[in-house]
């Protein structure tokens, strides 16, 4: 098998004729040197024979699936708790393991680990998401590659005879002594009495200065597959005997079925089953065009709900009532009050985000297969853990019996954190004792998300005699994304309206309130790349951008002066400011707009370069400064900040939902258009360089691009844009 191949998928060859996929056997080694971490938070040598999920303690350190596996024949496999959807995860962690433990890079691979709470962020459950992977697991990955670097010189000085202190790893060898008397053993050679040995509770981390791996950049693990055929994403599974399932759901959320003809449904031919589910009714069928058909007869009636009237405009309506009465406080410095009382010169304005759909390429889709004793899940899922536990609660089987497959992810951005899909695929399979395979439609998956809160927000500032701010006072009103749908210890604290991005910024405000108010509809709401950040930063840096403005200041020296005590902020700020020559006039025609925003511990500066031309629209450049800490593969961060901007692009341009009659109103990308590759910016990345551990990367830099394009909008017009998406009266001067 070549290396860097994910093994736990089969070897595919897709055929000229684009229908038939060919597959043979996967190709696996024998591991005989593995290492597990242990919920008692310690790395233990294991078979890998048995899996932890339910056990805790003493019975979980003995049966825990390895993270590190050494085979006879050298190879170094790294198995991946995180899902891989595009952000490089699988080739960033082994390049951790690789550097830890001095392993020769081309002889890297990596497996997608089983659901277990072994493969857990620490302090948590299996998930990938926040980007958090990196930042969170570098530690323990680094510590455990370490543990099992140490355990191989152990093994190589007992074979020689030598102090261990004596020996050093290079490229997957353990070697003592030099030219003629040099002795070199493989850690292949070494690896089953490696395994042996004692495991260090303590083992000494390589210094940064001797890292030879991590800060290149190497070729990523999934891009051949993704390239060849070799990839398998939810969508591509397929299973002997296996049945298709489309889903008739109520266009408003929550309502109950209350009438359908399955005499219709079945007459179409391929449809073997028309069943009745938790989310509404299920078409079965032999292949996914008959279900489809199936479904257009079904001739679906819905139980009124008491939603049947909302709208979007309904909805506005109750929260700027909400906006007038009691709100929690999220942050307060000083005494907001008094500084308005004594002011003189006080800025107010109102800032509106819409609802947005998550719009991944690959729609929902999973295929489960129940029997008495097991249940198998293969989805594209972000949280194993979550998906484990709807699995668990469907069947009733206990979690042993539960195997999630996670596959490659065709889009995440937080949707795939749900498990609505995983739970009609299993309740359909529990019910026909057969492997079935859920498959949503785009227009099941525009209208059927976990969608980003739409929000209402309230401002109030003052200025003092020098036109800085004196005094700050943000009131969001918005749905609270984990409240009604998680378990409590795993809200994490956030039942209520998110305030990230608002309630701690960069700038110093003497006197400073951030506070929210909750208002949950029917409307289902959920994670959204980079979150509450996403919307808070466009409210927070547009507004910071009216106060400069006003105070008849350049906005990027406002912001730099306001930085004043945050000095790592204000170099990114710095840094995307120089890249972007904002000293300099822009190109005629064109009008510049600057941002700043923090998240998930990455700080990200953007320049947006734009024109507006009759109404026109044209985006030219999006400069992007970025400082994420220790950047492990420079250019899988640099991906990772292209694809964020092209996120912040789709939404401010273009996303909205809107919701009609209780129902969403749109269903594919005619009506929910994203940014096409003829409007896409020149996209430069720069990295500031520095010790800090690593931070966030796939979400930072998503939040700044809506503020810095409609700072420069309002450069361009002289119209200061308070609401998205962007509409065509943005777009005309003064």
């Amino acid at each position: 098998m070549p290396a860097n191949t994910p093994t736990q998928y089969p070897r595919r060859r897709f055929l000229q004729t684009g229908a038939t996929v060919t597959a043979a056997a996967t190709v696996t080694t024998t591991a005989v040197f593995q290492l597990g971490w242990t919920a008692s938070g310690a790395w233990a040598v294991t078979d890998g024979v048995a899996s932890g999920r339910g056990l805790t303690g003493s019975a979980f350190a003995k049966k825990v699936n390895p993270f590190i596996k050494i085979s006879t024949d050298n190879r170094v496999t790294l198995v991946v708790g995180q899902a891989e959807m595009g952000q490089g995860i699988s080739t960033g962690l082994a390049m951790v393991l690789a550097d830890e433990l001095g392993a020769d890079w081309s002889n890297v691979a990596w497996e997608q680990a089983p659901n277990d709470l072994a493969f857990a962020l620490p302090g948590g459950f299996q998930s990938t998401g926040g980007s958090g992977s990196q930042r969170r697991l570098m530690p323990l990955y680094r510590r455990g590659a370490a543990s099992a670097r140490e355990m191989l010189i152990a093994a190589a000085a007992q074979k020689w005879n030598v102090d261990e202190k004596s020996c050093r790893v290079e490229n997957s060898f353990v070697l003592h002594g030099n030219g003629e008397k040099l002795s070199k053993l493989s850690f292949g050679a070494l690896a089953e009495a490696a395994a042996r040995q004692a495991v260090p509770a303590e083992p000494p981390l390589k210094d940064r200065s001797a890292f030879t791996i991590i800060g290149t950049s190497p070729k990523r693990f999934d891009v051949p597959a993704k390239t060849n055929g070799l990839a398998q994403y939810g969508i591509d599974v397929k299973l002997p005997g296996m049945k298709y399932a489309v889903v008739a759901r109520s266009p408003i959320f929550g309502a109950q079925v209350a009438s359908f003809d399955a005499v219709a449904a079945r007459k179409v031919k391929g449809v073997s089953h028309v069943v009745e589910i938790t989310s509404g009714v299920a078409v079965v069928a032999d292949n996914t065009w008959a279900a489809m058909k199936g479904r257009e007869v079904l001739n679906m009636k819905w139980k009124e709900s008491g939603n049947d009237k909302v709208s979007t405009v309904s909805i506005r309506e109750q929260f700027i009532d909400a906006a007038k009465g009691a709100a929690t406080k999220a942050r307060e410095v000083g005494n907001v009050a008094e500084a308005f009382a004594k002011a003189g010169d006080i800025i107010e304005a109102i800032y509106e985000t819409p609802y947005l759909a998550h719009a991944t390429m690959e729609p929902m889709n999973c295929t489960a297969w129940v029997r008495p004793d097991q249940c198998d899940v293969w989805a594209g899922v972000q949280a194993p853990t979550l998906a484990e536990n709807a699995a668990v609660a469907t069947t009733g089987l206990s979690k042993d019996k539960i195997h999630i497959h996670t596959k490659f992810l065709g889009g995440g951005f937080g949707r795939r954190s749900e498990s609505d899909f995983v739970i009609e695929a299993v309740e359909l399979s529990k019910q026909l004792r057969l492997p079935v395979q859920v498959l949503w439609t785009r227009e099941d998956d525009m209208r059927h998300d976990f969608y980003r809160p739409m929000t209402y927000n309230v401002f109030k500032a003052a200025l003092d005699d020098k036109g800085m701010p004196l005094a700050w006072q943000h009131r969001i009103v918005g749905s609270s994304i984990l409240a009604r749908r998680a378990p409590q210890n795993l809200r994490g604290g956030l039942d209520g309206t998110s305030t990230e991005g608002a309630a701690t910024l960069p700038y110093n405000v003497p006197n400073f309130l951030c506070e929210s108010v909750t208002v949950n509809t029917h409307v289902p709401v959920g994670f959204w790349r980079s979150v509450g950040s996403s919307q808070n930063a466009f409210i927070t840096e547009s507004f910071i951008d009216e106060l400069a403005h006003k105070a008849g200041r350049d906005p990027f020296d406002y912001r730099r002066a306001l930085m004043a005590n945050n000095p790592r902020q204000r170099r990114v700020l710095e840094l995307a400011a120089a890249q972007a020559e904002w000293s300099k006039p822009a190109p005629v025609g064109r009008f510049r707009g600057i941002a700043f925003a923090e998240c998930f511990g990455g700080m990200v500066a953007q320049v947006v370069e734009v024109s507006v031309n009759n109404g026109t629209l044209k985006v030219h450049r999006v400069v992007c400064a970025a400082d994420v800490g220790l950047a492990v593969h420079p250019e899988i961060v640099k991906a990772q900040m292209q694809s964020a901007i092209v996120t912040g692009l789709d939404a401010a341009r273009y996303g909205r939902i809107t919701i009609e009659n209780g129902a969403v109103v749109q269903g594919n990308f005619h009506d929910y258009p994203v940014t096409r590759i003829n409007d896409m910016p020149l996209i430069e990345v720069y990295l500031t360089v520095n010790d800090q551990p690593p931070g966030g990367v796939g979400e930072p830099g998503t939040p700044p691009l809506a503020p810095a394009l409609c700072n420069a909008i309002f450069a361009a017009t002289g119209k200061r844009v308070r609401s998205l998406p962007l509409s065509q009266t943005d777009l005309d001067k003064t």
